[in-house]
């Protein structure tokens, strides 16, 4: 901690700093009603509470978006300075995901939002409401299954360190630094990441290409003479018994992020009641996304469902003693390559189904797919393992900051006479 803040401290608030609820110094108002078709190229400055969970971090002053002023004129508005709170979300982590607007003028806020107007420091709120402290608070608050949410009510019994704007200040100043420096090197460690990454992808592809590696090639056979292929599906969201409890992995896109990973769970989850006659994808299956994130893919480990977005490759059984499922993962990776390059041309962009099946994958025998694995598994921990290299690395920086901002955003309680 900083001899200022110390500094600051001992003079202002020499017995402690106030916690106090919410409603004692913020007002809390819902967001607005328009949605992502309501967007035009420019007009009335907006944020749509998805973008607070995937494209600002804790504050910003630009809008990406926009309304016409005759729809913005019947929307809620923050005024500068005001926190947006992003009060429902898939998962308990994400709900509540807060950034401080401070932009010069105000801005429209959609629904599934909570603003709140205040007289502190927006970022000294938007530091403390991305805080440890903060979570605990807010699981408390959330309810739902399916969906998550804490209502903007629930808010206001939220507990807030108020220290004085000289030291809201200061933590602000010094946060700032700190991010800053965090930001710098993080970004160096992703750029080296990125190109041993690309280095990762150009050598697997090159140990994948077997026309290279023996004379004569390795035998290719067509991408539906060796799986099964069904889609996914989605049990209606109407139904909470589809869903309430739910023991089986339903995987989504949001699930196999950054593609290329081997899944044992999932975010959500469905019960037994929602599985349809055809039955569950069985354990080492692969998925493969056909249509929006078009080509990313995972292998799967367990029994489980996903989306109606993803294909499902299962091994047929008279290839099972003849195909290890990791090797056909890593062979996937070039199929992700060729998916991109396959799209059907239209309003809804998906993969040519027909050539899809018809993709040739190459076989081996088995002690070349076990001996290319091995090599593959050592490239993958390299580049993607968050327990080793660079990743972790990263991880350490995030986790570093993490601590930092916690332990300057915790206070001795003020002890009143």
């Amino acid at each position: 901690m900083s001899s200022k803040l110390d500094q600051l401290l001992a003079r202002l608030c020499p017995n402690g700093v106030e916690y106090r609820p919410l409603k004692h110094f913020a007002t809390v108002s819902r967001g607005g009603s328009f949605q992502k078709k309501d967007f035009v190229p420019s007009g009335f400055p907006c944020i749509h509470y998805g973008q607070i969970h995937t494209k600002f971090d804790i504050f910003v002053d630009q809008a990406i978006t926009f309304l016409t002023n005759d729809v913005a004129e019947r929307q809620r508005k923050a005024e500068s300075g005001a926190i947006i709170m992003a009060v429902t979300s898939e998962n308990l982590d994400d709900v509540c995901k807060a950034v401080a607007w401070l932009g010069n003028s105000e801005v429209a806020v959609s629904g599934h939002s909570a603003i709140i107007h205040h007289h502190q420091n927006p970022k000294y709120l938007s530091y403390y409401f991305n805080s440890i402290a903060f979570s605990a608070q807010k699981r408390k608050l959330a309810h739902g299954t399916k969906v998550i949410e804490v209502t903007p009510n629930d808010l206001l019994e939220v507990c807030v360190p108020v220290p004085p704007l000289e030291v809201q200040n200061e933590i602000v100043r010094i946060l700032d630094k700190f991010t800053e420096l965090t930001a710098e090197l993080t970004a160096e460690l992703t750029a080296e990441l990125t190109a041993r990454r690309k280095q990762y992808g150009y050598y697997r592809d090159l140990l994948l290409n077997f026309d290279n590696r023996y004379k004569g090639g390795v035998k290719h056979h067509l991408l539906s003479d060796v799986f099964d292929m069904r889609n996914g599906y989605t049990p209606s969201k109407k139904h909470n018994e589809y869903w309430e409890n739910g023991v089986i992995p339903w995987f989504r896109m949001e699930d196999i992020r950054e593609n290329g990973h081997i899944l044992t769970d999932a975010v959500q989850h469905i019960t037994p009641t929602a599985v349809k006659k055809s039955g569950l994808f069985p354990a080492n299956s692969i998925i493969v996304s056909t249509t929006a994130t078009i080509g990313e893919h995972a292998l799967i480990l367990t029994p489980f469902l996903a989306n109606q977005q993803f294909t499902c490759l299962t091994i047929k059984s008279k290839w099972k003693n003849k195909l290890e499922p990791k090797f056909a993962f890593y062979v996937c990776f070039k199929l992700a390559t060729w998916c991109l390059r396959n799209v059907n041309n239209g309003g809804f962009a998906s993969v040519d189904m027909k050539r899809f099946r018809a993709f040739p994958i190459p076989i081996p025998p088995l002690e070349v797919q076990n001996e290319t694995v091995r090599i593959l598994d050592k490239f993958s921990t390299l580049c993607n393992d968050l327990t080793s290299g660079l990743p972790a690395e990263i991880e350490a920086r995030k986790r570093q900051y993490e601590y930092y901002r916690d332990k300057l955003l915790s206070f001795k309680p003020l002890k009143r006479a």
